[in-house]
């Protein structure tokens, strides 16, 4: 940890601007002022707030953002609104601002909007889509953000990005997924690796595949989900990603996971603790958290996996609202570890 001394005697070690601390520096004294090491960003990682955002509480689509933290367990609260009702969103984030990208209501959007994850309140434009769909996956680290896959209105293998901190425009052509796309896929990251699995092309797919999120191109095959379906969910932390639930075509409760640095085959997790689709999910360092869905009745579920140790799902709380086709994103995933 950092140490400065702090001295009585007046004028000692005075200059015009105090001096800047980077990682862990001591001072020989016998007064003491300790400080924090690492960014914010940094010590902040295995906490953080996670985001769900749109979907469908039956029979109507919403605008609502939920947030719980990620680090304890609870029912979710009120974070704000999107800018426009819509399910089927894909979202990405840095440690400071949750992107929501796309959606339908029921036509396809290009919008993308976003909030800062530390701040409740409503969303605000920031820019469109390469272009219009819905079913899409968001990912990308503290830098980018990246959506693959959807419809629009046919099946879509277009990886779209914008850089996080800046707005306004429409978001760069990045390359194209393997398998000439998918639609209701999963993604995850890792800060170099961005992953999508599953999805409809247009039967059920068991396709995982990545890109380096720094280097524009086109998707790499990485493996297979030990499942083939679509309407999953994923999460992850730096190194290991987690999928969970979807259709195949019952209704699944499978969680797979896979090493992100590597490539190969997915291999079993755990269990979510009842069958469902069309859930989210949301991500610290630590946690993959899985939310709503239906099965087939829209469900208020959220529950959580440890990332680091294999097993079956553990109750988390409550969404506000049962709902399914939601999207979720934190400001402590995996990609910006």
């Amino acid at each position: 940890m950092a140490k400065l001394r702090v001295d009585t005697i007046a004028g000692i070690g005075q200059t015009s601007a105090g001096p800047t601390f980077q990682g862990g520096a001591a001072y020989a004294s016998q007064n003491w002022l300790t400080l924090p090491k690492g960014t914010t960003t940094e010590r902040n990682q295995t906490g953080g707030r996670g985001l769900i955002g749109g979907g469908t509480i039956s029979p109507t689509v919403t605008n609502v953002i939920n947030y719980v933290t990620l680090s304890s367990a609870g029912n979710s609260f009120d974070f704000g609104d999107l800018t426009d009702a819509r399910h089927s969103v894909g979202s990405c984030a840095s440690s400071t601002r949750g992107l929501f990208g796309g959606g339908g209501d029921p036509d396809n959007s290009d919008i993308i909007d976003y909030v800062t994850i530390a701040s409740e309140g409503n969303a605000v434009d920031f820019g469109d889509l390469f272009d219009q769909r819905r079913g899409l996956a968001g990912c990308g680290n503290q830098t980018r953000g990246m959506w693959g896959g959807g419809y629009a209105p046919g099946i879509s293998d277009v990886i779209d990005f914008v850089t996080i901190a800046t707005l306004g425009g429409t978001a760069g052509d990045f390359g194209n997924l393997t398998s000439s796309g998918r639609a209701v896929l999963a993604a995850a990251s890792s800060p170099t690796r961005g992953i999508w699995a599953g999805g409809l092309n247009p039967t059920v797919s068991n396709v995982i595949d990545f890109v380096t999120i720094a280097t524009q191109g086109d998707a790499q095959s990485f493996g297979i989900l030990g499942d083939a379906r679509s309407d999953l969910a994923g999460g992850s932390s730096s190194t290991r990603a987690i999928f969970g639930g979807g259709l195949d075509p019952g209704l699944d409760n499978l969680i797979d996971s896979i090493e992100i640095a590597t490539t190969g085959n997915a291999t079993a997790f755990g269990e979510l603790s009842a069958t469902r689709r069309r859930l989210g999910a949301m991500s610290n360092s630590l946690r993959v958290a899985f939310m709503g869905g239906s099965a087939p009745g829209n469900l208020n579920i959220i529950e959580y996996v440890t990332i680091a140790n294999t097993g079956n799902a553990t109750d988390f709380g409550d969404l506000i609202n049962q709902t399914e086709l939601p999207t979720g994103c934190s400001d402590s995933h995996g990609g910006l570890s």
